[in-house]
């Protein structure tokens, strides 16, 4: 509540689920905890009683009729609560008018003051407890990689290779994948966000695979190019010349950098290469319970790292048409450098 106090509010609600989860324990899709005067309720329905009474531990949990907001709403102002944060957002429009209508008439103007992103800052940084689990999702997801490379041949289409890795992913205890997977292919590579598709893996060309998996609620990311048979010398300069804007932006991660600074080791190399113009989107993100967090890695940005924040890197070059390449990590930021956790996957060129 500290860091609400000094947005000037007295308390907080907070609806988004991974805002939640954070601050309560609790996994359900619906619920709103309310903070004030030093107590936190947790209110939800009644498909979650059972379950947010083993998840919200030590938290007193309210099930009734009414929607989840309404009753915390209407808690908050049995209170005496006069100013209420919450998180604009995660908050859409009529969300925010069902907030005021739940309130007394005389007490709508001014009581809900946005606090945008208050405890999504405090998910940034990750305890030891978290990023344990994060260690085990980036393990399982390098597992994955190695073990599709066998079913990446050509003539299959990307929408099996996906396939392929989600079966796997379930059945070595993910709960869900992080997003959609991604697996774009020769003249396809060349799209950042490629889906897969009913499209075949060609005889020569690019095989670019991100995905992730959500393992005890925190997500993993990471990005594999790979190359179906003997590929150019331009190819091969080309991946070369991400694997290297890649690596020099890994090796500059320490706390006390901003994430302008890390986004622009990896974009200078791309400019010595004049690939530059190629590379169409930030260098990285913050990732945890949710795939995109806070911090953001790109230019100018003046964010500074800090031990715990775990980011991905993940520079790309896409030339429309022909093909593309990208290559990511996950890295901790430590007390004095960062850890690449999806370090068990090779990203060497490779020639399948």
């Amino acid at each position: 509540m500290k860091a609400a106090i000094a947005a000037g509010v007295n308390a907080l609600l907070v609806t988004h689920p991974a805002d939640v989860r954070y601050l309560s324990g609790f996994t359900g899709s619906s619920a709103a905890l309310a903070l004030a005067g030093g107590k936190a309720v947790l209110f939800t329905d009644g498909r979650y009683r059972s379950q947010a009474k083993d998840e919200a531990k030590g938290l007193r949990v309210v099930v009734e009729q009414k929607p989840a907001t309404v009753l915390a709403v209407e808690w908050l102002v049995e209170q005496g609560v006069v100013r209420c944060g919450f998180d604009s957002a995660h908050t859409s429009v009529a969300g925010w008018e069902r907030l005021r209508q739940a309130l007394p008439a005389g007490k709508r103007r001014g009581f809900f003051v946005g606090v945008e992103g208050l405890v999504a800052r405090l998910r940034e940084v990750k305890d030891e407890d978290e990023i344990g689990r994060m260690r085990r999702a980036a393990d399982l997801g390098c597992r994955l990689f190695e073990g599709v490379l066998e079913h990446v041949v050509a003539g299959v289409t990307e929408a099996s290779v996906a396939a392929e890795l989600e079966y796997q992913a379930r059945l070595g205890g993910a709960e869900a994948m992080s997003f959609e997977t991604i697996v774009a292919s020769g003249a396809r590579s060349a799209l950042p966000h490629g889906k897969a598709s009913g499209a075949k893996l060609p005889r020569r060309g690019f095989c670019t695979m991100d995905f992730g998996v959500v393992l005890e609620g925190y997500c993993s990311d990471m990005t594999r190019t790979v190359h179906l048979g003997k590929g150019s010398q331009r190819e091969w300069d080309v991946y070369h010349s991400v694997l290297e804007a890649q690596m020099a932006a890994v090796a500059i991660v320490r706390p006390g950098l901003t994430c302008g600074e890390v986004d622009e080791a990896a974009r200078s190399v791309l400019r010595k290469a004049k690939l530059d113009k190629y590379f169409s989107h930030s260098t990285g993100h913050g990732v945890g319970l949710e795939i995109h967090e806070g911090p953001r890695l790109a230019k100018d940005q003046k964010q500074v790292l800090e031990p715990g924040i775990v980011i991905t890197i993940e520079p790309g070059a896409y030339l429309p048409g022909e093909f593309g390449i990208r290559i990511e990590d996950m890295v901790l930021v430590t007390d004095d450098g960062g850890e690449v956790l999806t370090a068990g996957s090779p990203k060497v060129w490779m020639e399948l």
